[in-house]
């Protein structure tokens, strides 16, 4: 990933690490204390959407550093740190905002209600809405395969999930196997720097897997250097995230669950991160 700077003096890190993928840029921004958002410009058209907006002003920097305007704004779930930004950038672009209709009434007022398994064009490009509930009921997550990348909130993170504040182990698993299905070169654009910590606990529970061994390492020097870990890349999530890993046998014989479901391992292994 390259590196652009915005001007000095800003209150967020200045390295903003964007991936051009054919007409599309991917640009990571850092928010609040730990959230990322993250734009996705198209250059044949100037049109750039937004995926999820947790505060305005790192947002508008990163914007008018790049002299773009906001076209759309997409919402993963209703959580004041995926959304307390999303009034601001409206009035200040116009942008059309999109979430869940099933969650409408915890949302900024949408412009456009999706249902999973709908797609929204964004500048010609296909953005697929993908049902995400577990972290909240209504959470929702994008794939635009154009771009290779994948939005998915505090559904599946950086080596981790998001906390089962709402909804269910079984609605989580199921969430994390749809994403997993996705093409492994995916980039998973997920909400929080939290990499470090999840590699922490990941290697509690597969301490010899040489893959998870090698990501935590490369993860330490990430972070010392003040570089973002997010996005990541499926591949390495199906090979080293535990909770994406609840279905294989080294990982039932690891928590010593080999003949239970694999959403009863991996509610055990979520149980043991809330207390980790």
């Amino acid at each position: 990933m390259s590196g652009n700077s915005l001007p000095a003096g800003l209150e967020h890190p200045p390295r903003l690490p964007h991936i051009p993928v054919m007409a599309l840029e991917l640009v990571t921004i850092p928010c609040r204390a730990d959230n990322y958002a993250f734009l996705v410009h198209d250059t044949d058209t100037a049109r750039t959407a937004l995926f999820d907006a947790p505060e305005a002003a790192p947002i508008a920097n990163a914007l008018t550093a790049r002299g773009w305007r906001l076209s759309d704004i997409f919402i993963t779930h209703h959580h004041a740190d995926h959304i307390d930004g999303v009034a601001e950038l409206r009035a200040e672009h116009g942008a059309r905002v999109i979430g869940a209709k099933s969650d409408a009434a915890r949302l900024p007022a949408l412009d456009l209600e999706v249902t999973p398994g709908e797609t929204v064009d964004f500048a010609g490009h296909d953005v697929t809405v993908l049902a995400a509930d577990g972290h909240t009921i209504g959470h929702i997550a994008y794939h635009m395969a154009d771009a290779g990348a994948a939005f998915t909130g505090d559904s599946l993170m950086a080596l981790g999930c998001g906390r089962l504040f709402e909804g269910t182990a079984e609605q989580m698993w199921d969430t994390l196997s749809r994403l997993a299905a996705l093409p492994e070169d995916t980039l998973i654009c997920s909400g929080h720097e939290y990499t470090a910590a999840n590699a922490r606990f990941a290697l509690s529970v597969e301490p010899q897997n040489a893959a998870l061994i090698h990501r935590a390492e490369a993860i330490d020097t990430a972070r010392a250097q003040g570089e973002f870990t997010v996005p990541s890349v499926l591949s390495d999530e199906l090979a080293t995230n535990p909770f994406l890993r609840a279905c294989l046998p080294e990982t039932k014989r690891a928590v010593g669950m080999e003949h239970d479901s694999d959403a009863e391992v991996f509610a055990e292994i979520r149980r043991a991160k809330d207390k980790f």
